[in-house]
């Protein structure tokens, strides 16, 4: 089922992909682990396009990133001990844009991946490792304790830094946030750390 919401307050970059805040939106911490529903309840904050209209998401998305999801392949690594994230998203499948507020605590080493960011939303089902799809910046601390925080919205076309072997395109060439709502399940969102390459932590959509 998709759910329709509504939230907004942060301005999105007319000539860049990436989207930085300009007034902080507040999800809060409730619902994690699947959909948010609420009809247009799913936060404080709103999120806005360079015209100013609120974006207007088709589904939303609460996830915990934990240390014990994170895989090498097929095999569980453990991940960052102690380190904990909270990702929410807000899709518009039709205008292809992702929002995104992400914290992160417990985090420890440098961010460390191959591709433009160290964190990312992946292509793969619970237990499996894939290609990311999508690279959101880094969460910057925040000054509150060991808090860590990014915000903002992409746009389509996304791009990750990272090439596909066999097609000798960027992994997020043609991706659309529909196929995370065709088949949530597939799709997980971590973070890379210099102490576990891997994977700090780790969760899968639902």
């Amino acid at each position: 089922m998709k759910i329709s919401a509504t939230i907004a307050a942060v301005a999105l970059l007319a000539t860049s992909a990436f989207a930085s805040p300009v007034a902080e939106a507040d999800y809060g911490r409730g619902g994690h682990g699947g959909r948010k529903h609420g009809g247009g309840r799913a936060g404080k904050g709103r999120w806005c396009e360079e015209s100013g209209k609120p974006v207007q998401f088709s589904s939303t998305y609460s996830v915990v990133a934990t240390p014990d999801q994170v895989v090498n392949g097929t095999e569980f690594t453990g991940g960052l001990p102690g380190a904990i994230g909270y990702y929410e998203f807000g899709l518009n499948r039709r205008k292809n844009i992702v929002c995104y507020d992400i914290r992160i605590y417990g985090f420890r080493g440098e961010y460390e991946s191959a591709a433009d960011t160290a964190t990312h939303m992946h292509e793969a089902p619970r237990g499996e490792s894939g290609p990311p799809r999508l690279a959101f910046p880094n969460p910057k601390k925040t000054g509150n304790g060991d808090e860590r925080r990014s915000q903002g919205c992409l746009y389509g076309p996304f791009e990750t830094g990272i090439i596909d072997e066999e097609t000798g395109m960027d992994t997020g060439a043609g991706f659309k946030v529909g196929q995370i709502e065709n088949d949530p399940d597939a799709f997980f969102c971590d973070a890379h750390s210099s102490l576990a390459v891997p994977g700090a932590i780790r969760g899968q959509l639902e």
